[in-house]
């Protein structure tokens, strides 16, 4: 038995998989995470539906832009990075955001900078965020529902990123212009 991972296409995923496996593919184009995941029906319908859910929720493309990429960044996602900047740009989300997201260099808007501040703080805290990162959050606008969204956007961002560094997801061509390596390591 390998330890590789199987990258599946229309013709080979499991059965279960190949229905929403091709709908993803005709959205996005192929893309080798959507092709590890088929190998989970379970897991890639986990992975979809969090990503619907999570684009409906009560942030901005620009506050889920920041959620996404300060987990992606965190989590040292190679793949998660440069697919997220692409769409960033295609969300017309500002420059300064993303290479600042990018970068771990300052937010140009403080709400977004204590957006991204409190997102560290339940990753690196696993949920059990400070009262003063709770307070400090509220404070600067954001509610007790964002929160609860935050954790949905961290859901999310678990699998893809996860599934990505265990199966060495490589970077898919149409992004290897963003390319990007951790900044700041602690």
């Amino acid at each position: 038995m390998t330890n590789e991972f199987v990258f599946y296409d229309l013709e080979t995923a499991p059965e279960e998989s190949k229905n929403l496996l091709g709908d993803l593919f005709d959205k996005n184009g192929r893309n080798g995470f959507y092709s590890v995941l088929a190998g989970s029906p379970e897991t890639l319908k986990a992975y979809t539906e969090l990503h619907e859910l999570f684009m409906h929720t009560s942030f901005t493309d620009e506050e889920r832009t920041v959620i996404w990429q300060t987990i992606n960044v965190e989590h040292e996602c190679n793949f998660c990075v440069p697919a997220h900047t692409a769409m960033a740009k295609y969300m017309n989300i500002n420059d300064d955001v993303i290479n600042a997201l990018r970068d771990e260099t300052p937010l140009p808007k403080a709400k977004l900078e204590a957006l991204r501040s409190f997102t560290l703080e339940v990753v690196r805290t696993r949920g059990h965020a400070s009262e003063g990162a709770v307070s400090d959050f509220l404070t600067s606008g954001y509610t007790h529902q964002n929160i609860l969204e935050v954790v949905l956007g961290l859901s999310q961002k678990i699998i893809s990123n996860y599934v990505n560094h265990l199966a060495g997801t490589p970077a898919e061509e149409k992004y290897k212009k963003f390319s990007w390596t951790k900044a700041y390591k602690p």
